[in-house]
């Protein structure tokens, strides 16, 4: 194993000679990972951003860095559009990550690297997580980090792991080699309606999110959604203590209960929010409250999450096909309310724009070898997701989390798409 002092050594005399090859001033170029390429997968849109530019500010952007290589895991039979791509692109398919990250050659020599590890036939557990291989293709890059002597900028989409060990053991490598990470949800940085941030240092005691999808899937954007705006907090975020998980009728009755009457304001102001209630002849069928929620949404999941300071975190999962946030002032008891605007795609029709603002950090992160917002943000929400998942797959019992002591403060500036 490389220590990180033999590492950054090694990587000083690099930096200043460049990557062999590599004319001063060049566009910055990357690895792209991805598990499948068809029709509106994650590496679909992503590799169509990096390739062919996208919108941006009411003009076409061509993309601002280059991709070098690709290295794609699956070919399905029906619907594989990675010729395709690889085609149109002019781009340059390798059989394994390793030489996909050194261009065919024996040492790394790219810019950045951008793991796109969602869709796809992967094995699932008895817990019912896909085991997507974002851990391992993480490892394999580090691998190759470690025999060159040197690291670059590097994206994982989506959560990081299905185990909180493995989740953290990614963040601690990007740290012991000192490359820029960024990871997580194109929610905290897609439009919001109505356009607004967390006022910075603002009191907040708890945060909601009501959004809609599965376990091990949409989790992790319902609660990526209230974490941007919870760690903009007075005192930064400290981690997390313990979740549990509910469904269906124990959801309603701990709503109901004493302690969750800031949770339930939050609940029907988040819901307010929506563009996609339940409707009776065009319009709700009785005024938006918890009674109308619980007689029109025969499934529903629920975290409840407990943070180190007193703070909480509640995610709701229902059927309203958008993701609604609302937080509470202690100072003013103001609630503060948007929607982060994420229209699916219908075939043929629309391209999922809000993967646009995402592919700007990543284009970003690698120009400027800095991550835009902390990766510890996807580091509490994946272990949310985990303990949430576990709290489930055990009867719904409290899951103790004294692992995730995550403590980070992000900078006033804000990050999701206006322009």
């Amino acid at each position: 194993m490389v220590s990180r002092r033999q590492f950054l050594a090694a990587s000083a005399g690099l930096m200043l000679t460049g990557i062999p090859g590599r004319a001063v001033g060049q566009r910055k170029r990357i690895a792209f990972l991805g598990s499948v390429v068809r029709q509106y997968s994650h590496s679909q849109h992503f590799l169509d951003r990096l390739t062919a530019g996208q919108a941006w500010g009411g003009q076409w952007l061509d993309p601002r860095v280059d991709v070098a290589s690709v290295y794609i895991d699956q070919f399905p039979d029906e619907g594989d559009l990675t010729h395709d791509r690889v085609n149109r692109h002019g781009l340059k398919l390798y059989p394994t990550i390793a030489e996909a990250l050194c261009l065919g050659g024996s040492t790394l020599a790219v810019d950045g690297v951008v793991i796109i590890a969602e869709h796809g036939t992967y094995p699932r557990n008895d817990k019912g997580q896909t085991r997507y291989p974002r851990y391992d293709w993480f490892k394999e890059v580090v691998k190759v980090f470690e025999a060159s002597g040197r690291s670059v900028p590097v994206f994982n989409d989506k959560h990081l792991s299905t185990t909180w060990d493995e989740c953290a053991e990614m963040v601690a490598d990007s740290e012991r080699l000192g490359f820029p990470f960024l990871a997580g949800s194109s929610l905290p940085v897609t439009w919001r309606l109505p356009s607004i941030d967390m006022p910075y240092g603002a009191p907040l005691t708890e945060s909601v999110c009501v959004a809609y999808g599965g376990v091990d899937s949409y989790d992790i954007h319902a609660l990526e959604t209230a974490q941007c705006m919870s760690e903009r907090r007075q005192g930064g975020e400290v981690g997390i203590t313990q979740v549990q998980a509910l469904r269906g009728d124990s959801v309603w009755a701990r709503l109901r209960s004493e302690e969750c009457q800031t949770t339930r304001e939050l609940f029907v102001s988040a819901l307010t929010r929506s563009h996609n209630l339940p409707l009776a002849g065009g319009f709700p069928s009785h005024p938006v409250t918890l009674d109308w929620a619980q007689s029109v949404f025969d499934k529903i999941t629920a975290y409840f999450i407990e943070h180190r300071d007193g703070f909480r975190t509640a995610m709701f999962l229902t059927g309203i096909r958008d993701f609604n946030y609302a937080g509470h002032r202690s100072d003013t008891g103001e609630i503060i309310s948007c929607q982060m605007y994420l229209p699916m795609p219908r075939r043929g029709s629309t391209t999922a724009d809000f993967f646009n603002p995402l592919t700007r950090h990543i284009e970003d992160l690698v120009i400027n070898e800095r991550a835009n917002y902390p990766v510890e943000r996807t580091l509490l929400t994946s272990g949310m997701v985990v303990a949430g998942v576990d709290s489930l797959f055990q009867n719904q019992i409290v899951i103790p989390t004294p692992q995730m002591k995550v403590e980070y403060q992000v900078s006033e500036e804000s990050h999701f798409w206006r322009v």
